[in-house]
């Protein structure tokens, strides 16, 4: 029997969202759209500089945690936080929502990571983040008994920036496969992908890791080309499965040669895109595990991503489960 459906790593991050336009971007040297690292001095300035702002838990494999659990699902997450405000919120947060977090948290220095989010007029969000903590994260974190008995374990591409938390990767997935289970990851950003490419090819071919969140952005980042069919083609070959999101052309759904198009969910209004990927990563993997058909599963995925970019902040504000069922896909 499997304690939990499962398992997400990430970098345990508070978001500070602001809204603001693209001259306020141009302004202050931020890439639109991107996740950018950002040391202690440059946090401080941005958050000087930013308006009326919002706290929310977040962190890419945080917010699919919190999916997970919205919609009923089973879920626990390692990350590490420090012993400070920031912190507290974040390990209040996420247990609030009844998902397992027992990562031991460091003493205060170096503090809770910190994500500021600015999101312009087109629902687009441009991230600056300062890892703080975040970077701590180690093998000692991996709960050995929680990774054998989730259903798959899930991690974000964002981790291969601080150095530590790849040996904790592998030491997951190590226990993972030696237990039955399968390991998923996100690309995350294709600004990380060009960080990484390599290395996330290996991890793919190595069989590492047997399931693959990109968008389109990332995917053509992976095989550095612009023929989008053609990297479906490869990212098909070098991984068990794959999952390709498309924005508001939907998804696709790929595993050998089945091929599965997801439509978008139709959307009234985009708010902040903030989430729209951890999301529909939530959807799905709660589907996948539950046992449910690839195309039903893509469909949980389209629908919280959907309902997650029509409000501020990464994490769904209405119970995802009530959703699904007035949806009719649970």
């Amino acid at each position: 029997m499997s304690q939990f459906d499962v398992l997400t790593i990430g970098n345990a991050i508070v978001d500070i969202i602001s809204r603001c336009d693209d001259r306020f971007l141009t302004e202050n040297a931020i890439i639109k759209g991107a996740m950018n690292l950002i040391d202690a001095e440059r946090a401080e300035l941005l958050y000087s500089r930013m308006g009326p702002a919002l706290e929310a838990s977040g962190g890419s494999a945080g917010n699919t945690a919190a999916g997970v659990a919205s919609l009923g699902g089973r879920a626990a997450y390692f990350g590490k936080v420090a012993n400070d405000q920031l912190g507290e919120i974040f390990a209040h947060d996420i247990r609030a929502l009844g998902v397992h977090f027992q990562t031991e948290p460091l003493p205060q220095v170096p503090p809770t990571a910190r994500s500021m989010i600015f999101v312009t007029e087109d629902g687009e969000r441009s991230m600056n983040t300062y890892l703080g903590a975040c970077v701590e994260l180690g093998p000692e974190d991996v709960e050995a008994d929680v990774v054998a008995s989730a259903k798959i374990t899930y991690f974000e591409g964002y981790l291969w920036d601080p150095p530590r938390a790849k040996d904790a990767i592998r030491a997951a997935a190590r226990i993972a496969h030696e237990n039955g289970r399968e390991v998923s990851m996100t690309l995350s950003d294709s600004f990380c992908v060009h960080r990484y490419r390599a290395e996330f090819l290996d991890l793919m071919r190595s069989g590492t890791v047997d399931i693959v969140f990109a968008n389109r952005s990332e995917v053509l980042a992976l095989y550095e080309t612009e023929d989008f069919e053609l990297a479906l083609s490869k990212i098909a070959a070098d991984c068990k499965m794959a999952l390709v999101t498309k924005s508001e052309e939907g998804s696709v759904i790929l595993k050998g040669t089945e091929r599965i198009e997801i439509d978008a969910m139709p959307v009234e209004r985009v708010v902040d895109t903030t989430g729209a990927g951890d999301l529909y990563a939530a959807g799905f993997l709660f589907g996948y595990t539950a046992g449910y058909p690839l195309a039903t599963c893509g469909k949980l995925g389209s629908l919280a991503a959907g309902i997650v970019i029509g409000q501020i902040g990464p994490r769904p504000m209405l119970p995802l489960d009530a959703e699904a069922r007035k949806a009719g896909l649970i």
